[in-house]
């Protein structure tokens, strides 16, 4: 079987990085990257994310699903994505509601649903909890490389893969500038 690499990438996880980096990952220059690095071989791309439901947010919503249609229609990407679940939380203090989103189900179905069709996995995440994912894939003889930041990737995922990369060390990854959105409301 000719070199096949597919890379799964768990975009809450990802933007710990970008944050860090202050720059938003370019996945045109990412999937550049990754298919240099392993030999020009083909590539296949899974994303996964969690995004707000409508009305939860002040701000409009438009430009997150764009980006989604992008990744999609102009990369070629498999976007996994879902709805925010909002789950409210009684305390003696009152009532609070907290947002979770976790996609590790969603990508690790589709790692092994797919495992026969590539040689490697690249794992854009730095979450243990796929510790177990790595070391099925790796006893199926999948190579399996992690790519994540140092300041978010568990030490067993760092040592459990047959490969690690410190995203923030990488130069040619890197896209336009990241603005948080007070410093966008201050210049309007």
């Amino acid at each position: 079987m000719p070199l096949s690499v597919y890379i799964f990438i768990d975009a809450s996880n990802l933007w710990q990085a970008q944050k860090a980096k202050g720059r938003f990952l370019d996945y045109e220059k990412t999937t550049a990257y990754v298919r240099e690095k392993f030999g020009n071989s083909s590539i296949k791309v899974f994303y996964y994310t969690a995004y707000p439901g409508e009305g939860t947010r002040s701000y409009n919503l438009d430009d997150k699903h764009k980006f989604f249609t992008f990744l999609k229609k102009g990369l070629g990407f498999e976007v996994r994505k879902k709805e925010l679940k909002r789950i409210s939380i009684a305390s003696e203090h009152g009532e609070s509601v907290i947002e979770k989103g976790n996609m590790d189900v969603e990508m690790t179905i589709d790692a092994l649903h797919y495992m026969d069709k590539y040689n490697v996995a690249v794992l854009f995440t730095g979450d243990s909890d796929f510790l177990a994912l790595v070391t099925y894939l790796r006893n199926r003889r999948k190579k399996v490389f992690v790519f994540s930041s140092k300041n978010n990737v568990s030490q067993e995922l760092r040592t459990g893969a047959n490969g690690y990369t410190d995203i923030l060390n990488v130069k040619d990854i890197w896209g336009r500038e990241l603005k948080y959105r007070a410093e966008l409301d201050k210049q309007h």
